[in-house]
């Protein structure tokens, strides 16, 4: 798993929410949430944001840069 996967992960959990009841929240597919946990694929900036924005994180911390 990546890490912005594995960050993506730990923030859902954190917060109590599954992968569908996330989709439903931010707008994207839970196939797609699946994937990036996964790290099967990476998101688009746009959709990074959206995260950040959703969690009151930075990029650079879903990037693994900072803690």
């Amino acid at each position: 798993m990546n890490k912005f996967g594995e960050r993506l992960r730990d923030l859902r959990i954190e917060n109590d929410l599954t992968q569908e009841e996330l989709s439903k929240k931010i707008g994207i597919s839970e196939v797609t949430i699946y994937y990036w946990e996964t790290g099967k694929r990476i998101p688009t900036l746009d959709n990074a944001v959206i995260i950040a924005k959703f969690f009151k994180v930075s990029i650079d911390y879903l990037a693994g840069l900072e803690d």
